[in-house]
C-alpha cells in the first residue's frame, strides 16, 4: 500500500532527471532543447548514466529548490531510495502535462548522506563529513541529513509542484525534512549576477575533460558516475557590502564588476593572473580578494563546478544558495578553509545551513537509485 501511495501522487512528467533510462552513448539521440536553449539530455558515463542537474543542462535553469531530509532508523535506505527513484522516474521519464503546466526542462538531482554511505564511499577520500568552518550559525536541522534532492526547472511553478510532490512521497516513507530552500539565477548563458551585483560562476571546470577530471568519479565499482555535493545556505550581508565604494566592492571581490573581467586584465572568462603587478609592485588582485583566496591555484585543491542559486527570504535573511560539485571533498574544504583564514568578501557571508551528499549514478527501472550502494531494497 506503501507503494501504491507513493506512485499515485506523481503523476507528473517532465524532461530529465536522476532516473531517467537514457540510451548507450554511441546511440545518443540528438539533445532536446531546454528552455533556455541548452541541452538537456541524458549522457552516459563509462560505468553506467550520470544524473541530471549536475553538468547538464550545460547552463542551470532559473528556478531550484534544495531541500533536505531525514530518514527514520528503521527505515531502509536501500527501500527509500529505491522507491524515491521511482518517484523521479514518475516525474521526468517522459514528456507530458501535470495539473496544466508542462514539465519543460525539470531536472531532479538526488544525494545520498554520509550516514547512508559511509562505509561505501571509503574509496572517496575525506569522505562526506564536512569539518566546521568560521562563521556559522548552527542548528541540529540545518547541519547534515540523509537525502539531499534538488528540484531545478525554468518555470518555479514546476520546480514547486515536482518538490511538494516528491516531499510527499517522502512522508509516506516516514522521511522529515529538514530545510528547504528556493533559489533563482537571472537567464542567459555564461556566468550571471548576484545580489551583489557582481557576475557569478566564472572560476569553473568548462570542457569535458575538465568535466570528467574534476567533478565525476571514474572507474569500475558503485561510485562510477558519482559525484560529490556540498550544499550551503550563505546569509549575505547585501546591505552592509554595496555601502563600500564601487572600487573597495571590485577589489574585495577581485573582479570588475561591470564585465566581471579580473583584475589582472583580460576578460571575464579569462583566467586570474596570480602574479600580475602595479609598476609599484602591488598585486593587481589584491591579496585578500575572494577571486584570489578561493582560486584552485592558491589553495591547492581541484576545480569544483559550482551551480548556486541566490534567495532572498527578506531583506535581512537573503545571500547565495551554495551548490558545488567535485569528486574529492577536499576540494571544497581546502578552498573554504583558505577563505576562512583571510577574505575580503567573507567577512559579510554566515552559512545557516550546510551538507555533503554522494550523487550517486543515476537510476533506471532495472537498476534502483542506489542500488551500487546501498543494495537491494528490503
Amino acid at each position: 500500500m506503501v507503494r501504491r501511495s507513493l506512485l499515485a501522487v506523481l503523476p507528473m512528467a517532465a524532461a530529465l532527471g536522476a532516473c531517467r533510462p537514457d540510451a548507450p552513448a554511441a546511440t545518443l539521440p540528438g539533445p532536446r532543447a531546454a528552455g533556455n536553449g541548452s541541452p538537456v539530455h541524458g549522457e552516459a558515463g563509462p560505468g553506467g548514466l550520470r544524473q541530471a542537474g549536475v553538468d547538464r543542462p550545460a547552463q542551470p535553469q532559473t528556478h531550484a529548490v534544495v531541500s533536505v531530509y531525514d530518514l527514520p532508523p528503521q527505515a531502509g535506505p536501500a527501500r527509500v531510495a529505491a522507491r524515491l527513484g521511482e518517484a523521479v522516474l514518475a516525474l521526468t521519464a517522459k514528456p507530458g502535462m501535470a495539473l496544466g503546466v508542462d514539465g519543460g526542462d525539470l531536472t531532479v538531482t538526488v544525494g545520498l548522506g554520509p550516514r547512508l554511505v559511509g562505509p561505501a564511499v571509503l574509496g572517496v577520500p575525506g569522505g562526506l563529513e564536512l569539518p566546521a568552518f568560521a562563521r556559522e550559525e548552527r542548528t541540529a536541522r540545518t547541519w547534515g541529513g540523509d537525502l539531499l534532492v534538488q528540484v531545478c526547472a525554468s518555470d518555479p511553478a514546476v520546480v514547486g509542484l515536482a518538490d511538494t510532490r516528491l516531499a510527499r512521497a517522502l512522508a509516506a516513507e516516514g522521511a522529515s525534512g529538514r530545510w528547504s530552500q528556493t533559489g533563482f539565477r537571472p537567464p542567459g548563458n555564461g556566468p550571471v549576477r548576484n545580489l551583489l551585483g557582481f557576475p557569478d560562476g566564472i572560476e569553473n571546470p568548462r570542457t569535458r575533460p575538465e568535466l570528467d577530471r574534476e567533478v565525476w568519479l571514474d572507474g569500475p565499482g558503485p561510485l562510477a558516475d558519482g559525484t560529490i555535493a556540498v550544499v550551503r545556505r550563505l546569509r549575505i550581508d547585501v546591505t552592509g557590502f554595496l555601502a563600500q565604494s564601487a572600487a573597495r566592492q571590485e577589489e574585495a571581490i577581485g573582479r570588475r564588476k561591470a564585465d566581471g573581467a579580473p583584475l589582472s586584465g583580460g576578460e571575464a572568462l579569462d583566467r586570474l593572473d596570480l602574479s600580475a603587478k602595479t609598476p609599484r609592485g602591488r598585486y593587481l588582485v589584491p591579496a585578500m580578494a575572494h577571486a584570489r583566496r578561493a582560486n584552485p591555484n592558491a589553495t591547492g585543491s581541484g576545480r569544483m563546478l559550482r551551480r548556486g542559486y541566490s534567495y532572498r527570504n527578506g531583506p535581512t535573511d537573503q545571500g547565495l544558495l551554495f551548490v558545488g560539485f567535485q569528486r574529492r571533498l577536499r576540494t571544497f574544504t581546502a578552498t573554504q578553509r583558505r577563505l576562512d583564514d583571510g577574505d575580503d568578501l567573507m567577512r559579510f557571508v554566515t552559512a545557516t545551513a550546510s551538507g555533503a551528499f554522494f550523487v550517486p549514478a543515476a537510476c533506471t527501472p532495472e537498476r534502483p537509485l542506489g542500488s551500487s550502494l546501498l543494495g537491494e531494497r528490503r
